[in-house]
C-alpha cells in the first residue's frame, strides 16, 4: 500500500455513508472489500466516533496514527475518534463494523471509553475461537435489533453495545481486571474534562482554562483527575497535543511552522522545545525517522 500524504486530513462521519440514515448515532454491517461505500475510505482519514472492526475473514494492513499493523483473522480492530488511519484490505476480507458516537453511549460505558487506552492498551486485539465466539455472541444481538424495527429497539442496542464493549475490553485485558473495573467507576468530572480536551485542546491547554468551563477550582480538577483516570489534569491535556503533532508529522505535507501554527504555538521554536521535551526528539527529526520507517 502506498502512504499518501495531505495538506487535509477528511474527517469521515457516519452519515457520510449512503446506506446509512442521515442523523443516525450507531450502525452496525457486516462487509465485505467490495461493499464499503464510504468516498475516502482508501485514503487517510478520520471519523468523528468510536469504531470497532471484527475481521472474521482475510487480512488487513492499518496505518493508525503512525504505527503499521497486518492483521489477519479472527481479531479485532478498535479506533477512537480522531485517530487518523489507513486501511488496505485483502481481497477476500470480511469485517463486522461497529461505528458509534460519543453521545450514543450509556454513562456507565462513556465512563469506560473516556481512559480508551486503560481498557484496550492496543488498537488490535488477536482472538482465538473462544474468544471470537464471545464477541459474536453480542454482536448477532446487534446485528438482529438493527435490522428490526420492534419498540426500544435503541434502548437493547444501547445496552447490548455497552455488554459488547467491556466484553472487548476484558479480552484485551484479561489481567487488569480490578483496574478495569476502578476505570468504569470515573465520575462525571472526570468524563466531561476528557471530552472537553478533546473538543478543545488546540485553543486551551492550561487546568485553568477547563477548570474555569466545569466551575470548578484548577487543584479539585487536577486531584479529580489524577485519582480516576491515573495521570494529572495538565498531563492529558500536553498528551493530547502531542499525540496531534505526531499525527500532523507523519500524514500532512505541513512545514513546522505550520503545524505549530495549527496547534496554536507561539512560535515554531516553542512548539519545537515542547515536543523534544515530551518525546526526546526535535518534530523535524521525529518526521524524518517515521517516515523512512514506513515509507
Amino acid at each position: 500500500m502506498q502512504l499518501t500524504k495531505h495538506n487535509h486530513i477528511p474527517l469521515i462521519s457516519i452519515g457520510d455513508s449512503e446506506s446509512i440514515t442521515e442523523g443516525s448515532q450507531f450502525m452496525i454491517q457486516l462487509m465485505q472489500l467490495r461493499d464499503v461505500d464510504w468516498e475516502g475510505f482508501d485514503m487517510p482519514h478520520r471519523h468523528d466516533g468510536y469504531n470497532i472492526n471484527v475481521l472474521l475473514k482475510g487480512s488487513v494492513t492499518e496505518y493508525i496514527d503512525f504505527e503499521k499493523h497486518t492483521v489477519h483473522a479472527p481479531a479485532i480492530i478498535m479506533l477512537e475518534p480522531d485517530q487518523i488511519h489507513q486501511h488496505d484490505m485483502s481481497s477476500d476480507a470480511e469485517v463486522l463494523v461497529l461505528y458509534f458516537t460519543r453521545d450514543f453511549l450509556i454513562t456507565e460505558t462513556l465512563g469506560v471509553l473516556s481512559c480508551w487506552q486503560c481498557i484496550f492498551k492496543d488498537n488490535i486485539v488477536h482472538l482465538d475461537e473462544s474468544q471470537l465466539q464471545e464477541v459474536l455472541s453480542f454482536a448477532r444481538i446487534l446485528l438482529q435489533e438493527y435490522r428490526n424495527d420492534k419498540p426500544r429497539k435503541e434502548a437493547v442496542i444501547r445496552n447490548v453495545l455497552s455488554a459488547f464493549i467491556i466484553a472487548c475490553g476484558r479480552i484485551a485485558r484479561p489481567e487488569d481486571e480490578e483496574d478495569f473495573h476502578a476505570d468504569i467507576s470515573i465520575n462525571g468530572l472526570g468524563i466531561q474534562f476528557k471530552i472537553l480536551v478533546d473538543q478543545h485542546f488546540k485553543e486551551k491547554v492550561q487546568v485553568s482554562d477547563y477548570a474555569e468551563m466545569l466551575h470548578v477550582t484548577p487543584g479539585h480538577l487536577n486531584d479529580t483527575v489524577k485519582n480516576t483516570i491515573g495521570r494529572s489534569a495538565k498531563q492529558i491535556i500536553d498528551a493530547k497535543r502531542i499525540m496531534e503533532a505526531k499525527r500532523l508529522l507523519f500524514w500532512q505535507r505541513l512545514s513546522v511552522k505550520q503545524i505549530a501554527g495549527e496547534l496554536n504555538f507561539d512560535d515554531d521554536a516553542y512548539f519545537s522545545r515542547f515536543f523534544k521535551k515530551h518525546t526526546g526528539l526535535s518534530p523535524a527529526v521525529f518526521q524524518k525517522t517515521i517516515r523512512e520507517k514506513y515509507n
